[in-house]
């Protein structure tokens, strides 16, 4: 295929110590949710063809490569994360020739397509886990399968083999009737993990995985791929289990213990990561793979994707986007720009000499930056703030990731009541703390939904201001799928796509730059001005230039710092502004002043 949005940087420019240059190391992602990007039949729900549909679009943005939310056949109940059937496209995103149809239109236009793939867990519609539950069947130990606790009466309070929790609420063990045991789910209960530790369930995934490659994507977005390997003891018991050799973790406000210290980054995972790699992309050209990384620190990030390792390319590390939140996800925090700066800092240092990072502040598990960290409450706050975190992200050393209605700004939905969510993760928190622990009061647990709830990021792409924003055809007989956020009538992409001055043209421009300007696809990264409470400061560096950003994440007009300031202190003209949110004229400006305007970012060339 061609890479015709993306220069292809010399081999001379280090990246991530791999020689030659791979080519994500200019590269932007795009990630779309496909339920909520287009719906091209009028059902509510966005569909397949919708994206076919709009792949002009995604390249006039100028990105490189789209990464699908999953659109495998799936009940639904986490929103297609619980796949029942790998093989198959689920009839509520169409049919496999319209995927077909979808990889071929898209590699027309030099954009790639990577899959997301949930690994960890199936659907419990899935064939394999339907004949697990069969003790004598050759599926039997391909899942988490384990007796009630002795002394307890299957399926009764208590009985279950430990006192792990779901993330999703409730109980991590779900008990199965025909089988007579329990399974674990770290998720859903309709999401079961499965058993790792059998080579046969290895085998079948690379299998499957084997034949979407051959069928012409371009790699896979892995699902919490680093939850696949759990702690057991020598006799392959799991954490509190009876008769384990480890002790389980203490039980929480809510009841449970978590499985989370023995299911993230577990013993066996470079062995399976290495594996997969081996048997799936060995000996092919051309393609990413990204994990999902939940547990796993910089410094674990730095040997996963260090390529002599030959496990992952990158992957998604989250110390950054729980700043805002202690303890529980739903005790939320206020937004400080030390906290941001410290974890970038810490992923961006791991891999300063080999690995790579994965960019993001935005995507279907998270809400919208520009609502959370930035200010909505006023169209010109919006703007600025939405550019003021886009410009600190991608210039960054990685591989940025848009996620869908990020390039314009799109906010949080504000949801006021529950019935509004739509969101299993939500729904069930707001259950288990408010009615049943009542460790949380509703109005605070209301709050910290707008402001944190997955849902924000899943309302229907604002293409237009007609009745669904384009996402729907106006007289369809369904409305979307979950709420239209109301400002669609003033944040949308037809609004924008023509306007030099909107976030939309701000992001073409970043994109355009990383795929343009070695320094920021491939410089080194320092931090300055570490210690400033409004200002985020870095320089990129490479082979004798300089590249000073400098970011106001604030509404306030503020000083810059000194170690910046001393930077530019003998001056800068127009030609030296590399790009910055409020125009060069303002930025030289700016600089003469020693001070940033609200939510100004600046790049200088030194």
């Amino acid at each position: 295929m061609t890479n015709s949005n993306r220069p292809v940087l010399p081999d001379s420019v280090r990246t991530n110590g791999a020689t030659p240059n791979p080519w994500w190391s200019n590269a932007v992602v795009y990630q779309i949710y496909p339920r909520s990007f287009q719906d091209s039949n009028g059902d509510g729900i966005g569909d397949i063809k919708g994206i076919t549909s709009r792949l002009d679009y995604l390249a006039g943005l100028g990105v490189d490569v789209l990464w699908l939310s999953p659109v495998f056949k799936s009940p639904q109940d986490d929103n297609g994360y619980d796949i029942s059937d790998y093989q198959a496209i689920d009839p509520l995103f169409g049919t496999m020739e319209d995927m077909d149809e979808l990889l071929a239109e898209a590699h027309k236009r030099g954009l790639k397509i990577i899959m997301d793939l949930v690994v960890n867990h199936t659907s419990d519609e899935h064939a394999w886990f339907q004949a697990s539950r069969d003790k004598n069947d050759p599926h039997a130990d391909w899942y988490w399968w384990r007796p009630a606790k002795p002394g307890h009466e299957p399926g009764t309070p208590g009985a279950e083999p430990n006192q792990w929790g779901s993330y999703f609420g409730g109980s991590a063990w779900e008990y199965d009737p025909k089988r007579g045991e329990y399974f674990f789910h770290q998720y859903s209960k309709k999401q079961p993990d499965l058993n790792w530790e059998n080579p046969e369930v290895r085998k079948a995934v690379y299998k499957m995985m084997n034949w979407w490659m051959d069928r012409g994507i371009d790699g896979f977005r892995m699902d919490v791929i680093t939850q696949i390997s759990k702690v057991v003891d020598a006799n392959g018991k799991l954490p509190g289990e009876d008769g384990s050799l480890i002790a389980d973790e203490p039980v929480g406000p809510e009841g449970y213990s978590s499985p989370f210290p023995f299911c993230s980054d577990g013993p066996r995972i470079d062995e399976f990561l290495a594996e997969m790699r081996r048997e799936v992309f060995e000996g092919r050209d051309g393609y990413m793979n990204v994990g999902e990384a939940p547990g796993v620190t910089p410094a674990r990030n730095e040997h996963i994707t260090d390529p002599a390792n030959g496990e992952l390319d990158m992957m998604f590390q989250f110390n950054h986007v729980g700043i805002d939140q202690s303890g529980s996800k739903w005790d939320t925090v206020p937004f400080k720009v030390a906290n941001l700066r410290r974890e970038l800092a810490e992923q961006q240092d791991a891999v300063s000499k080999v690995g790579w990072a994965s960019l993001f502040f935005c995507n279907h598990d998270q809400p919208r930056v520009v609502s959370r960290w930035g200010d909505d409450s006023t169209e010109a706050n919006r703007v600025a703030s939405a550019k003021a975190f886009a410009l600190l992200l991608h210039m960054h050393r990685g591989t940025p990731y848009v996620y869908q209605g990020e390039e314009l700004g799109m906010t949080n939905a504000h949801f006021t009541s529950l019935d509004q969510y739509r969101d299993l993760e939500a729904l069930n928190a707001y259950r288990q703390r408010v009615e049943e622990a009542k460790v949380q009061s509703s109005e605070s647990m209301m709050d910290a939904l707008a402001l944190i709830g997955r849902d924000n990021a899943r309302t229907p792409m604002q293409w237009d201001e007609s009745k669904f924003a384009g996402f729907t055809d106006e007289h369809a007989p369904v409305e979307p799928w979950i709420s239209v956020n109301p400002n669609h009538v003033t944040v949308n992409a037809a609004k924008q796509v023509d306007d030099p001055n909107s976030v939309y043209a701000f992001y073409r421009q970043l994109i355009a730059l990383r795929h343009g300007n070695p320094v920021v696809a491939a410089g080194e990264w320092q931090l300055i001005d570490a210690n400033d409470e409004y200002v985020y400061a870095f320089t990129r560096k490479l082979n004798g230039t300089t590249l000073l950003t400098m970011v106001n994440l604030s509404g306030n007009r503020v000083a810059i710092p000194s170690d910046s300031a001393a930077l530019v202190a003998s001056g800068v003209s127009e030609p030296q502004i590399v790009i910055s949110t409020h125009g060069a004229s303002h930025a030289v400006v700016s600089l003469a002043n020693r001070e940033l305007s609200a939510w100004e970012g600046i790049v200088v060339e030194l």
